[in-house]
């Protein structure tokens, strides 16, 4: 069977130490059983918490490390299990919770019958990394303390880049577009007469293709720039997969490809589109093309589905910084 959380790797760090800690607790569940102590072991650390000492719901959380509800929760719990007691303090708000002796029974209990066993048994299974283990387990609390996990992924890289045409990303090329042409339009001669002899068409014509990889998905978008004139280049075939929709990948991809046209000398760098594709205009737009007469009628033709041509005005002032579907 497919281990889903362990070939995930980091991504799913934290739903696979939750089965982790729900396999241990299951087997511990079983100790304190066996014990004849009436807890759970998520008790455990709130009675510990609680020996010797007397607490507020507050402080227990801060002591165990959990959130306020689950410790209120679980002392409740406990409350009513008659081994630990809740006095209202001086000021009759901060309640102090404090062992009751049936309590302190229990955890002398516990410190016999249980956590040797366990702890033996945690041992057994990570034979001479215990202490490693531990230590890491310790090292990434204490980092997520400093940092929690969601402001580290805001500021983590976005996963993609950018990799230039070879032979072996033909089909990459070929399926990325195909894909997105035959759900919107059809296939025309010209698309395929492109698709299917990518370094004929482009490459050695002049002109270059651009993919964008994701990390862990592989290259999920592709696009072109043709050369049709000496120093005249369209940009198109430009794609993203739909497993990859959401990720920024066309943004990212068409911004590289506005730069590699700047250091190519594209003038003009253009695009056939349609206005089916109001989305992808929307970026053309953002990122400096504009609506051109003048293209539509040299260029216009040469696509059945080609209502919208435009033309990149940023080339005049410096390339830009930084999904479309352009023909």
């Amino acid at each position: 069977m497919v281990d889903v959380l362990r070939d995930m790797g980091a991504a799913f760090l934290g739903s696979r130490l939750k089965r982790l800690g729900e396999r241990m607790q299951t087997g511990a569940a079983r100790v304190i059983a066996d014990a004849g102590l009436p807890v759970q072991p998520a008790h455990m650390p709130l009675l510990v918490a609680l020996d010797g000492r007397s607490l507020t719901i507050g402080q227990i959380g801060q002591a165990v490390g959990i959130s306020q509800p689950g410790v209120t929760r679980g002392i409740g719990q406990l409350v009513a299990m008659g081994l630990v007691r809740a006095d209202v303090g001086s000021d009759q708000r901060h309640r102090a919770i404090s062992l009751t002796d049936a309590g302190a029974a229990v955890i002398a209990r516990a410190r016999l019958h249980v956590w040797p066993q366990v702890a033996d048994a945690v041992e057994t299974v990570l034979k001479s990394q215990a202490e490693a283990f531990l230590r890491t387990l310790a090292d990434v609390e204490t980092a997520l303390t400093a940092n929690p996990l969601d402001q580290l992924a805001a500021r983590a890289a976005p996963g993609l880049s950018i990799r230039d045409y070879s032979d072996d990303l033909a089909v990459d090329f070929h399926d990325i577009n195909a894909e997105w042409i035959s759900d919107m339009f059809r296939l025309e001669d010209t698309d395929r007469q492109t698709l299917e002899h990518p370094r004929a068409s482009i490459i050695d014509a002049g002109g270059a293709i651009l993919f964008v990889e994701a990390k862990g998905m592989g290259i999920v978008g592709a696009c072109a720039l043709q050369k049709t004139s000496a120093t005249g280049f369209e940009l198109t075939k430009m794609g993203v997969r739909k497993a990859a929709r959401g990720l920024k990948a066309g943004e990212f991809l068409l911004r590289a490809v506005i730069d590699r046209a700047a250091a190519m000398g594209a003038d003009p760098l253009y695009l056939l589109t349609s206005k089916r594709c109001a989305a992808a205009i929307h970026l053309y737009e953002k990122l400096g093309f504009q609506h051109d007469a003048a293209i539509m009628a040299d260029y216009g033709a040469r696509y059945a589905r080609c209502d919208v041509a435009m033309r990149y005005r940023g080339l005049d002032g410096g390339a830009a910084s930084g999904a479309a579907k352009p023909g």
